[in-house]
């Protein structure tokens, strides 16, 4: 029998296996309903800059150290990676979330315990993948006011983005008629079918080890991503950066300028040549054009 193409080249991660030891642990905080959630903590003493950087779907912390301690090994920001809610190594459930909008929450109380430790830090906030929509959602929403700075690679900005392609390069499954049909019932405040499982993720078993999250609720699904990329980017008033690998197997990426000029045309969009959607995370290009985007953005005193 044929194996199903891979969507994406996960072997390009296999070198975290090696860097295990070098990882930060996992920190605890408390969110406000209080559940106990994590995060990574990559330090940069000497920068006021503090920068949430956000893993993608299915998928949880660890595989963002390498461009975490990039950042902070340069003093460039210190970097907090979370586990997000429904994510890593034992949530509470995984796959799922109470509300739409709690991811959000999250991240503003993730922040809300960096700053009660560092009254004068000033925060950007970032993710890569499914990670950057909710950036995105995040710099679009509420809570937006919180960071002076948004930086988002290879984000996935909705299903109707016009640089996504079909199911997402095949690592996205979405069960349509039961996303329309809850969809119309929460329309009309009717939330109990909102923790119904409407989206799978297509990772190779040779690439597991029991932290990934394979399958998402119906406001899961919809917590991770803005409710319109046109209108968050049109009320994020923070500079943004997108950085966009040429050769990302999950989106087009000659139609990122075309897609987000137009919503927010002081964005900051920067091509990397010759790299995946998740080769980007192990690029030094990558980390030097987001070092000196975060260097011109925030200046330290």
């Amino acid at each position: 029998m044929t194996q199903p193409r891979e969507p994406f080249n996960f072997a390009e991660l296999l070198p975290l296996r090696e860097q295990i030891a070098q990882m930060a642990p996992l920190e605890p905080y408390h969110a406000r309903d209080g559940a106990a959630l994590s995060f990574r903590r990559y330090a940069a003493p000497d920068s006021r800059t503090h920068l949430i950087l956000i893993h993608g779907s299915s998928a949880h912390s660890a595989y963002l150290h390498p461009f975490a301690r990039y950042l902070s090994e340069r003093n460039v920001a210190n970097v907090y990676a979370p586990d997000l809610r429904g994510h890593g190594a034992s949530p509470q459930r995984r796959g799922d979330i109470d509300y739409i909008g709690q991811l959000e929450d999250d991240l503003a109380d993730l922040i809300a315990h960096i700053k009660s430790a560092s009254p004068d830090a000033r925060f950007m906030v970032g993710g890569h993948s499914s990670g950057g929509g909710l950036a995105l959602r995040f710099a679009g929403g509420p809570h937006g006011y919180l960071a002076q700075g948004f930086v988002l690679l290879a984000p996935y900005l909705g299903h109707d983005a016009p640089m996504v392609k079909r199911n997402a390069g095949g690592w996205a499954h979405a069960d349509i008629p039961k996303i329309v049909a809850i969809a119309v019932l929460d329309g009309f405040g009717i939330k109990r079918f909102n923790g119904t499982q409407v989206l799978r993720f297509n990772l190779p078993e040779q690439y597991r080890n029991g932290y990934e999250t394979l399958r998402y609720s119906y406001r899961l699904m919809r917590g991770m991503h803005p409710h319109s990329y046109k209108d968050s980017l049109r009320t994020t008033r923070a500079p943004l950066l997108i950085l966009v690998p040429s050769e990302d197997e999950a989106f087009h990426a000659e139609r990122f300028k075309a897609g987000v000029a137009p919503y927010k045309p002081d964005a900051t969009i920067s091509f990397v040549r010759g790299t995946s959607h998740l080769g980007v995370l192990m690029s030094e290009p990558a980390m030097a054009e987001t070092a000196r985007w975060i260097e011109g953005t925030m200046h330290d005193d």
